[in-house]
Formats: C-alpha cells, sequence, structure tokens
C-alpha cells in the first residue's frame, strides 16, 4: 500500500486529474464544490496495472490554504507536482516545490496538465524548459514529465505506468511495533461514531485494540478498520486508513491529534532540530521569533531559539530549539516546516533532531551542537548512544524508542555500546545508562556520602532516603544505581546506612574519654543501666548515636538501654527459664537480674514487639 500526493498552484487540474485517474473526485466540501477549488484534503485511489493499490492525497493549492496542504503530504511515499499547460510555473508551484524539498518526499514526478489547451509542441517544450530550470536544484531534479489531458485523457495510461515504475523499487515503510496515526480528517458516521482518517506510520492496527488519542491522552478502542472503503481487520504501516473508534466523541479530537497504542509515545512541548531557511525569505530569522510549526498533521505555534548563532539569513542552515505553544507528537528524523505568521511565508524547514530534550539549552554550548550533530549524522551506535545520554537512566526499550532506530539495528548498536563499555546495564537488563552520565551520578553519590561522613564522622553513613532525596532520583532509578554501587563494592549499606567501605567510627579526644565513663557505668550496673537522656547528657548524642549504630548499645524503650552482649545474656537466659518452666513473670525476670520493674517491663514488652515472647495473662511465653 503506498500513498501520493498532489501539489501545485490553485487552478492547475490537481482535483479533475485526481477523478481522471481514479473515478473519484476529491473536493467533499459545498464550498470546494462552489469555488470549484480545493480547501481541505481530498483523497482517491486507483489499483495499478502490477495490482498494487495506490492511495493519492490531493491538497490545496491556493495561498490562503497552504497551511491545510501542510497536514496531507508529510506521510506519502512520493508527489505529483501538477503545472497546467496553459500557465507554467507560478507562485504557488514553488512554494509547493519548496515544501516538497524541505520535506524530502523520497521520490516524484511531474505531470504538465490540461496540454489540450497548449496545443502548440514549442510551447510546450518552452514549459518544460521553464520546469527543469525551476527543479534543477531540488529532489525532482530528475523527475520524469508527463503530458496530460484530464479532459481528454490524454497521457493518463503513461501516467499510471509511470506511478508505478516510480514505485516499485521504494522499500515498504518499516514496521516498528509502535504505530502512529496522525490525524487529518475527524467525522462521524451515523450508526457508527468517531472516525479518524490518515497516513499510517511505524507499525500496524487491528480491530480490537485498546487506543490512546494524544496530547490529551484519550482512551477508546477500534471499532472497525478501512482503506479505501474496504473492511480491515488490521492495517499496514504507509497506508491511508480510516479508524472507526468507540467510547471517544467527535468533539474531543482535533487534526494534527495522533492516534496510538497506549503508553507507546508522550506528547513534547519542546524539540531540537536541524533546520534550512529558504533562499528567498523576506528577512533573517532571529531568536524569539515567533513561528508556525507543521509536523505530521499538526500545527502549533512555537517560539524561536537559535543555537550557536544570532540569527539565520535567508538559504543558511543552522541547530534550533522550538517551545511550542501546544504539546505534539513527533520523534527523532520527522520532517517539518516552518512558516511566519504575519505577512505569511514559508521559512524553510528540517527533521526533528532530539523530540524530547530535558531542558533548554545554553544557545552557544559547543558540547550541545556536537551532540545534535552526533544524532543527526553518526553512525546507529552514536545515535543510541545519543537517545541514551538525553534519557540518563531509562529503560533500554525507551532509549531504542527515542533513537528511531529499527529493531535489529538498534540491537546491533546497543551490543556495540555494550562491548566498547560506552553503556552500563543496572538492574536485570532493565534499566540502563550511558557511561559519561553514570560518571557524573557515581561522584554525585560519592560526594554526597563524604560530606555526611564529615559533617556526621560518628555516624556510619548517611542514611538510605537521605541519599536519595540529595541525588533527586525516583525510587526504581534510585535503588538500581545503590545496588550497582553496593554490588561493585564502591559503597556499604549496612542497616539502611550507606558509606563508603573504608569508613571506619572513631571516637577521638573528649569523645574517647566520654566513651570510657559511659562504658563504666554500664559494666558497674548491667542490668541498671543509666537512661536515655543521661547516657546523651554524659557523652552527647552523637557519641551515643554512634555507639548504637556500631551496635554497642541498644535502646529497648525510648528510656531503657544496655549494652548489647549484656542484652543477648539476658535474653539467654530468660529463652532457658521459659523453656524449663513454660512461662516467666515479669517479677521473676526482675527477681533473676536483680533490677527494677521499669528494666524489666521495657525489657518484656521489647521481646513481645521483636517477636521472641508473647503475653499470655500476666507471664510470658516464647512465640512459636
Amino acid at each position: 500500500m503506498r500513498v501520493i500526493g498532489t501539489a501545485g498552484h490553485v487552478d492547475h487540474g490537481k482535483s479533475t486529474l485526481i477523478e481522471a485517474l481514479t473515478g473519484t473526485h476529491p473536493d467533499r466540501l459545498k464550498e470546494e464544490k462552489a469555488r470549484e477549488m480545493t480547501i481541505e484534503l481530498g483523497f482517491g485511489w486507483l489499483t495499478l496495472p502490477n495490482g498494487e493499490e495506490l492511495g493519492i492525497v490531493d491538497v490545496p493549492g491556493h495561498r490562503d490554504f497552504i497551511e491545510n496542504m501542510l497536514s496531507g503530504v508529510g506521510g506519502i511515499d512520493a508527489a505529483m507536482l501538477v503545472i497546467a499547460a496553459d500557465e507554467g510555473i507560478m507562485p504557488q508551484t514553488k512554494e509547493h516545490l519548496a515544501i516538497l524539498d524541505l520535506l524530502q518526499i523520497p521520490a516524484g514526478l511531474i505531470v504538465l496538465t490540461k496540454t489540450d489547451l497548449a496545443s502548440d509542441s514549442d510551447w510546450l517544450d518552452l514549459i518544460e524548459a521553464d520546469i527543469r530550470t525551476a527543479v534543477n536544484s531540488t529532489i525532482l531534479k530528475d523527475a520524469p514529465i508527463l503530458r496530460v489531458s484530464a479532459k481528454t485523457n490524454k497521457g493518463l495510461t503513461e501516467l499510471t505506468l509511470a506511478l508505478e515504475n516510480l514505485l516499485k523499487d521504494k522499500p515498504s515503510r518499516p514496521d516498528l511495533n509502535r504505530p502512529r496515526l496522525p490525524i487529518d480528517r475527524v467525522f462521524t458516521i451515523s450508526g457508527f461514531g468517531t472516525v479518524v482518517t490518515g497516513t499510517l506510520r511505524d507499525g500496524s492496527f487491528s480491530v480490537g485494540d485498546d487506543i490512546e488519542v494524544l496530547p490529551n491522552s484519550i482512551q477508546g478502542r477500534i471499532r472497525g478498520l478501512q482503506t479505501h472503503k474496504k473492511k480491515e481487520e488490521s492495517t499496514t504501516p504507509g497506508s491511508r486508513t480510516a479508524v472507526n473508534i468507540s467510547g471517544v466523541d467527535m468533539e474531543q479530537i482535533r487534526r494534527g491529534d495522533v492516534l496510538v497504542h497506549p503508553g507507546q509515545y508522550q506528547a513534547t512541548r519542546r524539540i531540537d532540530a536541524r533546520f534550512k531557511s529558504l533562499k528567498d525569505i523576506l528577512k533573517p530569522l532571529a531568536h524569539g521569533d515567533e513561528v508556525k510549526f507543521f509536523v505530521g498533521a499538526s500545527e502549533t505555534v512555537a517560539t524561536l531559539r537559535l543555537l550557536g548563532t544570532e540569527e539565520l539569513k535567508a538559504g543558511e542552515e543552522g541547530w534550533i530549539q522550538l517551545e511550542l505553544r501546544d504539546p505534539i507528537v513527533t520523534l527523532r528524523g520527522d520532517r517539518y516546516i516552518l512558516r511566519r505568521p504575519s505577512p505569511g511565508e514559508t521559512l524553510g524547514g528540517g527533521a526533528v533532531v532530539d523530540h524530547q530534550p530535558k531542558g533548554r539549552h545554553k544557545r552557544f554550548d559547543a558540547n550541545v551542537i556536537k551532540s545534535l550533530e552526533s544524532l543527526a549524522q553518526g553512525s546507529p551506535a552514536e545515535i543510541l548512544f545519543e537517545a541514551a545520554l538525553a534519557l540518563q537512566i531509562a529503560p533500554v526499550k525507551e532509549m531504542f524508542a527515542k533513537s528511531r532506530l529499527e529493531a535489529a539495528i538498534a540491537e546491533t548498536a546497543w551490543q556495540e555500546l555494550l562491548q566498547n563499555g560506552q553503556v552500563l546495564v543496572l538492574d536485570d537488563s532493565t534499566l540502563a545508562v550511558a557511561l559519561p552520565y553514570w560518571n557524573t551520578i557515581e561522584s554525585l553519590a560519592l560526594k554526597r556520602v563524604e560530606e555526611y561522613h564529615g559533617q556526621f564522622p560518628l555516624r556510619r553513613g548517611i542514611p538510605r532516603e537521605e541519599l536519595k532525596s540529595k541525588l533527586k532520583l525516583a525510587p526504581k532509578v534510585f535503588n538500581a544505581v545503590l545496588t550497582y554501587l553496593i554490588s561493585h563494592n564502591t559503597v556499604l549499606e549496612i542497616r539502611g546506612a550507606v558509606s563508603k567501605p573504608e569508613h571506619e567510627v572513631h571516637f577521638d579526644g573528649q569523645d574517647a574519654l566520654k566513651v570510657q565513663v559511659l562504658r563504666r557505668k554500664f559494666e558497674a550496673n548491667p542490668f541498671n543501666t543509666p537512661s536515655v537522656k543521661e547516657c546523651q547528657a554524659e557523652a552527647g548524642e552523637e557519641v551515643v548515636s554512634a555507639l548504637i549504630e556500631l551496635g554497642e548499645l541498644l535502646p529497648v524503650s525510648q528510656e531503657v538501654i544496655f549494652r548489647k552482649t549484656d542484652y543477648d545474656e539476658m535474653v539467654r537466659q530468660i529463652v532457658i527459664a521459659i523453656q524449663q518452666n513454660g512461662q516467666i513473670t515479669l517479677g521473676e525476670v526482675r527477681d533473676m537480674f536483680n533490677t527494677s520493674r521499669k528494666y524489666v517491663q521495657a525489657l518484656l514488652e521489647y521481646l513481645d514487639a521483636t517477636g521472641t515472647t508473647m503475653r499470655d495473662g500476666d507471664a510470658r511465653k516464647l512465640r512459636k
């Protein structure tokens, strides 16, 4: 299934030619038929001699509707530049030709129509010479010119054969298993509901599929599919497709929205792109200019940010970043057009290089330009590497999607990056990271751990949650980063505290003396110990916290604290007593250790809470 589009000046016979080729007149609006000009997009189709079906998109030629034209030519396989023999090259001919060139339409031919109105062969030769001059520096420079009359049917057979020949060696549109349908028409059919049409890209839809309409994340289901008015169970990339959607009202959708499978795409309000200005623009483009941005079937106003230059003059190329007023769906490699809102003129266009940059770039940063050049011109591995850099830490499949590489090519490029050590896989082959960003995040993590050691030398390490907060990472990403650091012995984690492996808690000077005094008090009365507050008053909160983290002291309540060795001995004796007698009372424990009720009650409640014992009336038993 292939799709071609018409282009050319108003009233040069595009719609009439399509009707002659297909038997379908593409004008469908009353106003179009009354004015005898195409305003919105029209469609027709025919079967080529080799049996392949060919869809034809008819676009407006009048300058007032040039922006409607842009919504129809984004997904075509080839173009027919239509020029009337009685008028030759006209203003919209030149503008449409420039747009085809900017969009890099992969193939095309030139149709000289209305030859019945200019039967003088010398005149036709002169017109063809003018055409060759006009297209000499464009993608149509080698395109055949066919003389046709839709009125007399002269040349139509030759045109059909030329279309077949034009498309026979062109590769089919790739199926990347992530379909998107830029919507160029929305309407309703009585008894069926909402129908949208467009040229399908990057994958297939099937009846029954769940769908999402972006950018507004409207959910629905495919009720039916048609291609050229024939019902289909599934569609293929590159086909003109009509989708009957259930669960979505027509008023919820507009031209330029994109139909996708849920969760496969995200809308964006910012893009990076390579831009080429046309040679005849009225004035240079300046940083901060307001422009109209056209991609796929969508249109929005954008603020232009020039990168690496103060202005772009006529015919110049450069790097740009666009801040979009409305969210749109686009991908790396998509071709786009910029127009000036007022006075209306086509400024130029190019290719999207990064469809979801992380933020605003510094305008004169050499590293930014280098990264964009790699994305635009690099090898598959370089493109995938730049995608990984842009996403920082993300699932490998998201890096593949952002690179816009075909699956097999992306997998080969990924293996190359792994072998060269340019990327790391952090956990179970799911999350990955480019080496430069990993070096940054690893360095930052170690810096935060070292800072904590310097600020709190008597603590084992920075609490896990505090480190996550300082690194500003999502929980899943942080867990993967920390797991990788621990597995490579870069850091240690003990009881929720993250430290460098060589870090040890030392008590120096006055702190060491305070610890000695505190230890003597515990040794003198191991079961009648100083309270937590008394310990803190004696040695300071930091010293007491350090002894707890080191496992020397164990608080069993907010007030009662024991040495860990004494606690272990108490538990041992209590367990033996219960095993011998079946149970033990608070009073028996108090007498066993010659202590007071305060200590015993705190101890037994702690044993209950930690699962060693359970209360049974006034006694304790071992928990099974």
